[in-house]
């Protein structure tokens, strides 16, 4: 299911290296599409591995739908982080309470 739901761009897997293995890790997670082409993410709690990993190595693998790029994730902190948390509800609706409890990222094609 969650491949599908990749497939037609309905939410994103992202590959982290792990902090502790230093093996690729794969997760599947809401995002947003903000108008400057980035993407907003958010963790459902501060124990989600995938943003563990981004706060130890913010280099990142994100896929959606056919499209796969090398990203690079920054930490949304503040007003920021409120408004990405915002338009993930505004997107999905109220996916889970914890929603935004942990790190938030706004994700970049590495490079740009």
């Amino acid at each position: 299911m969650e491949d599908d739901l990749v497939a037609r761009g309905r939410v994103l897997r992202i590959e982290t290296r792990g902090r502790v293995t230093g093996r690729p890790a794969r997760a599947v997670v809401g995002f947003v599409e903000r108008p400057d082409g980035s993407l907003a993410i958010s963790a459902g709690s501060s124990g989600a591995g995938w943003a563990r990993n981004l706060l130890g190595d913010p280099s990142c693998v994100v896929t959606i739908g056919d499209t796969a790029f090398a990203g690079v994730a920054t930490e949304a902190t503040g007003t920021e982080h409120v408004a990405a948390v915002r338009e993930l509800i505004l997107k999905y609706g109220t996916p889970a309470e914890s929603l935004g409890t942990g790190p938030t990222f706004v994700v970049r094609p590495a490079g740009g």
